[in-house]
């Protein structure tokens, strides 16, 4: 049995894995723009932006890991797409886009203007960043000392000293909304926090989660599963709470002028509630934050590898994503970001549609999985070729689905999926799964 103060900190370590830079931009923006409508625009996005990581989390924990989730579709789908997963979210795209936004924010502010653009610059950074980072993930077993007893109260401590001194010296005054914001601030929000893609996370940080119980004594299988499920819901608490002192923040600096994006927002905000020492505090937020993050995929990926290659232990494998990330980390930001959007906006929807099935349980045939999978990822690649390749030739074909012009144009092939999925069940007769508890 674990102590409520494990639990607890088992938590805030599941959290700051969360908890990125990303985590602090999106909802700083959408105050910002929503203005006036900035509590209902937060409603849709905690929806999705902390509904999907948490159900992902309660998905993995209830089918027992993400292979076995992923193996109720194919073998080689058990294979591939969390292959697909762990090298997209960790060295391939999200580790080194980390710690290009944490040397964006943390230090090329404060570096003079003519060695701003200079590569050697980023390059003396990343090394350093991760170094710090490889040191932090050589031992995951420190994991909920290092993250649930520091580094996120930390985080949460900046945050809530940010809020405070925001009622102390109130900035300004709520505006209107503007944008997209003006119409449909709910679903504006909800499409916000579906592209924080954190779900794609919770898929990979189930295992660390898994482990670091484990290692607390806790063996039986359906107990790591329910302690699974209170991890998570208390890191949603968590980044529920954050993001509505970030949007509220976002909405309280609108006043004092427009921003193109969430860090810009942030950094009126807190230039404007702590004078220039604000930029300061907000680069050892954002690197915080990153450092956090890159932490929590470098142990993910590198168990999982370890698993799947046993060739390498653990730290052979922890020095390799690194040293990878490293190297991606130095191509720069933009082109980091011109990469991963399509990649990730391919696979997210597979992933989504895979938690929501096994969060079902057994009540769900393998043909259910196949076809509702193999339709959404159909409907994925086309988008992402369209968007990608094709500069949105096929928008016209597209657009009659549902919601595509929302962004969630996946949603009517996976529910078609399902239906025929179901059919076929019932023609071939095939059993459902049976639940298996993690």
């Amino acid at each position: 049995m674990l102590k409520k103060n494990e639990l607890i900190f088992i938590s805030f370590m599941l959290f700051s894995m969360f908890f990125g830079a990303g985590n602090l931009i999106f909802p700083a923006f959408l105050g910002s723009s929503a203005g006036e409508d900035v509590w209902l625009s937060l409603a849709g996005f905690i929806t999705t932006a902390v509904g999907l990581p948490i159900l992902g989390v309660l998905a993995v924990a209830k089918a027992g890991s993400f292979h076995t989730l992923a193996n109720r579709v194919h073998p080689i789908f058990a294979f591939l797409f969390p292959l697909l997963i762990y090298v997209s979210i960790g060295p391939g795209l999200a580790i080194p886009r980390a710690g290009s936004i944490a040397y964006e924010m943390g230090m090329k502010p404060f570096l003079p203007e003519t060695w701003m653009n200079q590569p050697v610059m980023l390059a003396v950074y990343t090394v350093i960043f991760f170094a710090v980072t490889l040191w932090l993930s050589l031992q995951p077993s420190k994991l909920v000392d290092r993250f649930g007893k520091l580094l996120t109260p930390i985080l949460l401590i900046m945050i809530a000293l940010i809020f405070v001194k925001s009622l102390i010296t109130p900035m300004g005054e709520f505006t209107v909304a503007t944008g997209a914001y003006q119409d449909n601030s709910f679903f504006q929000g909800f499409m916000d926090g579906y592209l924080t893609m954190d779900a794609l996370a919770a898929l990979v940080f189930g295992i660390v989660v898994a482990n670091t119980i484990r290692s607390k004594g806790v063996q039986d299988i359906k107990l790591v599963s329910k302690y699974m499920g209170f991890a998570g819901l208390g890191a949603g608490i968590l980044l529920a709470s954050i993001y509505t002192i970030l949007g509220f923040l976002g909405a309280a600096s609108a006043s004092l002028g427009a921003a193109e994006n969430g860090a810009g927002v942030l950094t009126i905000v807190m230039n404007e509630l702590f004078g220039s020492t604000g930029i300061i505090l907000l680069g050892l937020l954002f690197t915080l934050a990153c450092l956090c993050v890159c932490i929590g995929l470098i142990i993910s990926c590198s168990q999982y590898f370890s698993t799947l290659f046993p060739k390498l232990s653990y730290k052979k494998w922890a020095v390799i994503l690194a040293v990878l990330s490293l190297l991606v980390a130095n191509l720069g930001l933009n082109q980091i970001l011109s990469i991963s959007v399509p990649i990730l906006g391919a696979i997210y929807p597979i992933a989504v549609v895979l938690i929501l099935l096994g969060l079902v349980g057994n009540r769900v045939s393998h043909s259910v999985y196949l076809v509702a999978t193999i339709f959404t990822a159909v409907f994925s690649v086309i988008e992402t070729i369209n968007t990608t390749f094709l500069n949105g030739m096929l928008d016209d074909v597209l657009g009659v689905i549902p919601l595509y012009e929302q962004g969630v144009g996946w949603i009517l092939p996976a529910l078609v999926g399902v239906i025929v999925g179901f059919f076929m069940r019932k023609i071939y007769s095939q059993p459902d799964f049976e639940e298996v508890a993690a």
